[in-house]
């Protein structure tokens, strides 16, 4: 049978490989999200050399043009809407941009916006502002420093977003608003804030620096300034590092000021970067804990004077230790970060002040340059008519009569083109004098300007071509500015050496105390006089007193607990109890995890000592107690001792110390803690100290004293491990009084 001829299978459609993931991804972010980050930075959160942002920008031309500048005031509401012509981002934004460069706000140490009505604090969460349709605002007088050359073609002009209007792209400052303005902004992956600096501090500094090169910029800026006042703590080797990166942060604290009379503390000053809510909300945290005692109430008495923050306080209480607790405690002292992230040339730099300054002193100079270069056109383009003027003195019935007989209007000008040898602009100004003003008087008067404007041409062409001129006309400007406008200093400089600050235990009280911990893990603190008074213990059914000591009240003390952990915490830290009460809860007081238990408390002292764990298989560990010291505030520590066996008892120990141990098959011995060598290692499993054989376990750990032994040398061994010795009949578990 022949075989059937097997038909070839139809060819797949080949289909292109797919591209990888990743890929795919990338290309997104390049054509989505970069174009997108690109304009957050360009066009949004990062200022200009201007010391504006665009929403700044935009709404301060719009006023501008609205005649805000020496005009009465309008309603917010009306300029917010009219900006919205250069900003399309919605009234709520353009106006919450007006409200933060009002006076009212206080955000700024010069603010642009005279404001009426209720723009709210910069350092209140809760004090809104109100809404636009019942605020009125005007430019401040101030801004005649930001549009004096705006119509002089001193920065270049560009459309707006729908091209039906014209915006300038920088605003001509007469001074350098980018560091007088304190400015924030977030972009996509980068950042800037900027704090303000003293408007004639930054004025000075500025001429200082064009006149010399080498000027050390901290003698006449020493420090930012900010509209809320505080206290500058003015280190001088981490001022340089800002002044010199760009980056870096320093401390503003509060000012405050005790009333003996009534016992209090007012806060009148505080630091730019917090709230008045935000600090009384931190207080009385603090108080609410119990870490804070001195404290009777603090209430926000902030009026039509100023901000205000009243605390009481109890009897006893020092100021002056209390604030110092409260500077590291709450807001009422924070660190400003600077982030000095300017556009320059429409590129992100973080520059210190000096490249800031002569950044703005070059783009300062171009400025005035092409305004100087603005007006040398205007003379001699009044220069050039003037020039022509001249030329019909001389017949001026001849210029009457070419006129007069020229029949049509348009060939006027041509006519007087060829009878007098000028040009059509100039032929042009002649045909559209008055016919009044046609007399040799008037034209020898308009003649007479001719010298004087030869002579600022040649004024304005020299300094059009000298640099040092310009730089010249900038120091007279930035003179001008600190002479029209004063601005005292409101944040004060205090050294950091000056600024006294107690040490953590200045702030405890300090006197002896009974400590106790029970069984159930109940702790109590209490003072002898107390003790004195009732020594009768309240304790829960079936629970005891396992350790007591005698202290003070700024020792530190450490629990162990069944799982291996240590709590840290500081007697001061519990409140001073009565023998008639149960005491703190340690587990709940502590925050120990859910079934964990207290079984042995310390006193570390200094750390010096050692301390010995004993375990229920027959080992017995020693370490030194620095394993327990932490460089930070940790409370609990994991780790406490070994995990490996049921711990039976914990001993701070000297060398001396002798412990004896009992097993369950009825023997015991004593060893001296110098047997065990001192590890470093908290977990360590130790050596054994007693052979066990079979299932017999240790059952019992103590010190040889509370071991009620009728002989100790009986029990003793020479080294260790060892087998220990069967208990005489007398030594018996059941003969053995227990405490």
């Amino acid at each position: 049978m022949a075989k059937k001829k097997t038909e070839a299978a139809p060819k797949r459609e080949q289909r292109p490989p797919l591209e990888p993931e990743n890929a795919r991804i990338t290309d997104t972010l390049r054509e989505n999200y970069m174009p997108y980050a690109m304009s957050v930075i360009v066009s949004r959160a990062i200022p200009e050399i201007d010391g504006f942002k665009p929403s700044h920008r935009k709404l301060l031309y719009t006023m501008y043009n609205m005649g805000l500048l020496r005009g009465n005031r309008t309603k917010s509401a009306n300029i917010v809407g009219t900006t919205m012509k250069l900003n399309p981002h919605g009234d709520g934004a353009i106006y919450e941009t007006m409200v933060r460069l009002t006076r009212g706000s206080e955000s700024l140490l010069v603010p642009f916006v005279d404001s009426k009505g209720n723009f709210g604090k910069v350092y209140s969460r809760d004090m809104a502002y109100a809404a636009s349709r019942y605020t009125e605002a005007k430019l401040d007088a101030v801004c005649i420093e930001l549009f004096r050359d705006i119509d002089c073609d001193a920065v270049d002009f560009v459309d707006n977003y729908d091209g039906t209007l014209k915006e300038p792209t920088l605003l001509p400052t007469t001074f350098p608003n980018i560091l007088v303005s304190a400015n924030t902004g977030i972009a996509v992956g980068m950042a800037s804030n900027f704090c303000g600096f003293n408007l004639h501090e930054v004025c000075r500094t500025a001429i200082a620096c064009i006149k010399d090169e080498t000027h050390d910029i901290l003698s006449t800026l020493p420090a930012p300034d900010f509209p809320t006042g505080g206290d500058i703590i003015w280190d001088e080797k981490e001022m340089r590092q800002i002044y010199a990166s760009g980056r870096g942060s320093f401390k503003v604290r509060s000012k405050w000021e005790y009333l003996k009379k009534e016992n209090l503390i007012e806060v009148t000053e505080i630091p730019y970067t917090t709230t008045l809510e935000q600090i009384i909300d931190k207080i009385a945290e603090l108080v609410k804990a119990g870490k804070i005692r001195e404290i009777a109430d603090v209430r926000d008495e902030t009026d039509l004077s100023g901000l205000k923050i009243a605390i009481d306080l109890k009897r006893g209480a020092d100021p002056d230790k209390l604030m110092d607790r409260l500077f590291k405690l709450t807001p009422l002292m924070d660190s400003f970060p600077c982030n000095f992230n300017v556009l320059i040339g429409g590129m992100p730099r973080v520059i210190g002040v000096r490249e800031l300054l002569d950044e703005w002193t070059s783009w300062r100079t171009e400025c005035v340059r092409r305004r100087v270069y603005f007006d040398l056109n205007k003379k001699k383009e009044k220069l050039h008519l003037l020039q022509g003027l001249s030329k019909i003195l001389l017949d001026i019935d001849r210029a009457i009569k070419i006129i007069r007989e020229t029949e049509e209007d348009a060939e006027v000008v041509p006519n007087l083109m060829i009878g007098f040898g000028i040009d059509e602009i100039q032929a042009d100004y002649i045909a559209d004098i008055r016919l009044r003003n046609i007399n040799k008087e008037y034209i020898l008067k308009r003649l007479q300007e001719t010298e004087e404007l030869e002579k600022e041409i040649a004024r304005l062409t020299e300094i059009v071509g000298s640099k040092a001129k310009i730089r010249n006309i900038i120091v007279k400007e930035l003179e001008a500015v600190i002479k029209k406008y004063p601005a005292e200093r409101r944040s004060r400089i205090v050294a950091a050496e000056e600024v006294q600050t107690f040490e953590e235990d200045d702030h405890i009280a300090d006197y002896p105390v009974l400590i106790f911990l029970t069984q159930e893990g109940y702790f109590k603190k209490i003072t002898p006089q107390s003790w004195r008074m009732s020594a009768e213990h309240k304790l829960k059914d079936g629970d005891s007193v396992v350790w007591s000591a005698e202290t003070t009240n700024k020792e530190e003390i450490i629990f162990l607990t069944d799982r291996q952990q240590a709590y840290k915490a500081r007697l001061h830290d519990f409140d001073d109890a009565k023998a008639s009460v149960l005491g703190d809860y340690l587990p709940q007081k502590l925050g120990m995890e859910e079934g964990e238990a207290p079984v042995f408390a310390f006193l570390p002292g200094d750390y010096k000592a050692t301390m010995v764990v004993v375990f229920e298989n027959g080992k017995a560990a020693r370490f030194s107690l620095e394993s327990f010291m932490t460089k930070t505030n940790r409370r609990r520590l994991t780790g406490a001792y070994s995990d490996k066996s049921k711990a039976l008892g914990f001993f701070i120990v000297n060398d001396e110390t002798e412990i004896t141990v009992f097993s369950s098959a009825n023997r015991a011995m004593t060893f001296r803690a110098a047997a065990l060598d001192v590890k470093s290692s908290r977990s360590t499993q130790g050596v054994q100290v007693m052979v066990l054989r079979g299932k017999h376990t240790l059952i019992r750990a103590c010190r040889m004293e509370d071991a009620a032994l009728s002989d100790n040398g009986r029990y003793r061994c020479r080294s260790i491990p060892s087998i220990g010795a069967i208990l005489r009949e007398e030594d018996l578990p059941e003969s053995q009084i227990t405490l």
